[in-house]
């Protein structure tokens, strides 16, 4: 049906932090004697490194020797300054793992002249506290790069084309991995190949500010799902084709072919499933348990016909535990009392906001049916 492959970049070697009396005011863990004799041997140099790493952060030995590969030191003082520093800006003891999981080398830096002037940028254009600690945890090879040379420019070019600092720092909060790319590379060829099959700004800007991540791919393989996506009948002025790209995009070919089979076993043709994507492509952004788990309740539970999901596909969107469930009870509820018609759209009312939804349904009918909203809210309370 189409053909690209999904590319994954590899993780960075997993570990963390460190041994000195500073730690045990914030990292100490209680940990049997065992473990510290289950170290593997290392080398003298390393030695201290890999002790300073598992008394820290409560890595594994084995954690802690991988780490040591990219990283070594003998005294305490620098890598303390560092973890004092992250404390101090706000980094949970789980972030400050993470980090340095994902970035052993950061434990040397020097915090006033390499890390704090990327903070101060971050809290220059409006980003709070808690959202840079989570862009950094989650992606800390921001810290490695130049601010001059890389960070500040990324940041420009997208400010440049979404016009908004709010929507270039939410596209940063969805993907801070986009400041570290090619941008000429990447997202400039990818914008253009948008704008020359007649996808409007406003739309181009819709996804660069949602899902980025959409636009980090080779131009030839973008070129190929905007091809295919074309040939599927969307139409480039409206939404639903960047929205089919991105779904395009964040799937390989074998991954699309079992969905399209978990679709076939509940009785969707190929046409079916093809129209299904093209009224709500999210349908296909589904995974593959979460697909079952809803035609399972419609058609076995509820007793629809598969079809009728086929047909508003967009019900595959919504939360089974959180929306679909609970208001299946409350509709089966006040069916049963006479409070509603055998006709009434449950999959209007699965699909409605809310507030709608309690609204129109659930407080109109609370002086005959009392126990309707309460049965609504416990399920929604199981679900949490």
């Amino acid at each position: 049906m189409f053909n690209f492959i999904c590319k994954s970049l590899p993780s960075y070697v997993r570990c963390a932090v460190r041994t000195s009396p500073t730690h045990q005011l914030y990292f100490l863990q209680s940990r049997p004697l065992s473990s510290l004799e289950s170290i593997p041997n290392t080398s003298n140099e390393h030695s201290f490194t890999v002790t300073y790493l598992i008394d820290s952060c409560g890595f594994s030995p084995e954690k802690a020797l991988s780490a040591s590969k990219y990283i070594n030191f003998k005294t305490p003082e620098k890598p303390d300054s560092v973890l004092a520093f992250f404390k101090n800006h706000g980094f949970t003891k789980t972030q400050i793992s993470t980090l340095i999981a994902g970035l052993p080398p950061v434990l040397l830096s020097d915090p006033k002249k390499t890390l704090l002037p990327k903070i101060e940028f971050f809290h220059s254009k409006g980003i709070s506290s808690p959202d840079i600690t989570k862009i950094i945890s989650r992606t800390p090879s921001i810290l490695k790069r130049s601010l001059e040379n890389q960070i500040i420019p990324s940041f420009n070019f997208f400010n440049n084309l979404l016009k908004s600092n709010e929507k270039t720092t939410a596209a940063i909060k969805r993907f801070a991995g986009l400041l570290l790319y090619d941008l000429q590379t990447y997202v400039a060829h990818n914008i253009g190949i948008l704008r020359e099959v007649g996808v409007p700004e406003s739309n181009i800007v819709v996804l660069l500010t949602y899902q980025p991540r959409a636009f980090m791919t080779n131009t030839d393989r973008f070129k190929e799902i905007v091809e295919e996506v074309k040939k599927m009948g969307f139409n480039p002025v409206r939404m639903k084709f960047v929205i089919a790209i991105h779904a395009l995009r964040a799937m390989s070919k074998l991954t699309w072919e079992k969905k399209v089979e978990v679709f076939k076993k509940w009785g969707w043709s190929e046409d079916e499933i093809l129209v299904a994507f093209g009224k709500h492509p999210w349908c296909m952004m589904a995974s593959e348990d979460k697909i079952t788990g809803v035609m399972d309740f419609f058609v076995n539970k509820m007793g629809w016909e598969s079809s009728i999901v086929a047909r508003r596909p967009g019900l595959i969107s919504l939360s089974l535990e959180k929306r679909i469930v609970p208001r299946c009870l409350v509709y089966q509820d006040l069916l049963s009392k006479g409070l509603i018609k055998k006709d009434f759209s449950l999959a209007t009312m699965l699909e409605c906001p809310e507030k709608l939804f309690l609204k129109k349904v659930v407080r109109c009918c609370k002086e005959e049916a009392p126990e309707v909203l309460k049965l609504y809210q416990e399920k929604l309370d199981l679900s949490k």
